[in-house]
């Protein structure tokens, strides 16, 4: 009877056990929750810092405002910054959020596949954060002159700081998940999923593709800024191929 009790105590702290994963599960969930609750907090004590920059593209064309977004719903603000505050909570714990995730699986995976996954992560991480600055300094700016003065004399153009908020948001994450476009072509080749010489014929309707996502991705009808997304989608693909290409060789 000792001996079995002994034996289940055992069992409980192995961690090759259900019991053991499930506390691992537990232990790293608890972690993430934590380490992105306090970058939030550091979102929200930042939040002016991040709309000063966020509103700065409109500094030159709310006249009757001095320059500044307006809100017209009492609680609008608040959203905002609330929104301003997960997001940038979010972009801060991303790369510990994904250690925790690797700390987690990469036990269980054997040499090789370790190698990759100690790999590919940090692609993936970098290519995001690369894509969503892509989409905040470059794509930003042109699409709201475009959706502003399109108005022309018309209108005055009253900018809510919401949709402002909304509109930057979007075209950042868009972006950022744009740019892992080489990582999951690497990843596909890997697997065995799709061989690199799909890639090379597919290539001539991924150009009407990358275009179609032009148009999805920005909110105007300006064929400039569709182009602006475009291009480096189509860049980002000649990029997988030969990831792809290398992989195979």
């Amino acid at each position: 009877m000792i001996k079995k009790i002994s034996k289940n105590k055992a069992t409980s702290k192995d961690p090759n056990s259900f019991t053991g994963h499930f506390s691992e599960l537990r232990k790293r969930i608890i972690f993430i929750l934590i380490i992105y609750l306090i970058s939030t907090i550091i979102g929200f004590a930042l939040h002016r810092e991040i709309l000063q920059v966020i509103v700065k593209p409109v500094e030159q064309i709310n006249e009757l405002t001095q320059g500044l977004p307006i809100f017209t719903n009492i609680t609008e603000f608040w959203g905002v910054v609330m929104k301003v505050s997960l997001l940038s909570g979010l972009l801060i714990s991303f790369p510990f959020i994904s250690f925790q995730v690797l700390a987690f699986v990469i036990p269980g995976l054997r040499s090789k596949e370790k190698k990759f996954a100690l790999i590919v992560l940090p692609g993936s991480i970098i290519s995001f954060y690369l894509g969503s600055a892509f989409g905040f300094f470059v794509l930003v700016p042109p699409a709201i002159k475009f959706l502003v003065f399109f108005g022309g004399d018309i209108s005055t153009p009253l900018i809510r700081i919401g949709s402002l908020v909304q509109l930057t948001t979007n075209l950042m994450i868009w972006m950022g998940i744009s740019f892992q476009l080489p990582i999951i072509m690497y990843l596909l080749t890997v697997l065995r999923v799709i061989d690199h010489n799909r890639f090379k014929v597919f290539r001539k309707w991924f150009i009407v593709i990358a275009f179609i996502l032009g148009a999805i991705i920005t909110p105007t009808f300006d064929p400039v800024n569709q182009l602006i997304v475009a291009i480096p989608i189509i860049v980002l693909y000649e990029v997988g191929f030969l990831l792809s290409w290398i992989s195979k060789k």
